[in-house]
C-alpha cells in the first residue's frame, strides 16, 4: 500500500492551477461540475490505488 503523498509533487504548480482554472472558463456551473467529475474519475483511475484514494477522500473531507 502506498501512502498519500502530501508534499508538493509538481514542477510547475502555478501553471497546473492556471490550466485547471482556464479549463473552467466559459462553462456553466453544471458544466463545471461535470468537468470536475470527469477529471476526478480520470485521475482516480490513473492513481489506481484504492487505499490512497480513500485516504485522499478522508483528507479532503477533513478540510
Amino acid at each position: 500500500m502506498t501512502a498519500l503523498r502530501r508534499t508538493l509533487n509538481l514542477a510547475h504548480p502555478d501553471d497546473v492551477y492556471n490550466a485547471i482554472v482556464d479549463a473552467h472558463k466559459g462553462l456553466t456551473d453544471e458544466q463545471c461540475r461535470d468537468f470536475d467529475a470527469r477529471l476526478i474519475l480520470l485521475l482516480v483511475n490513473h492513481i489506481g490505488d484504492d487505499a490512497v484514494i480513500r485516504e485522499a477522500l478522508k483528507e479532503a473531507a477533513a478540510r
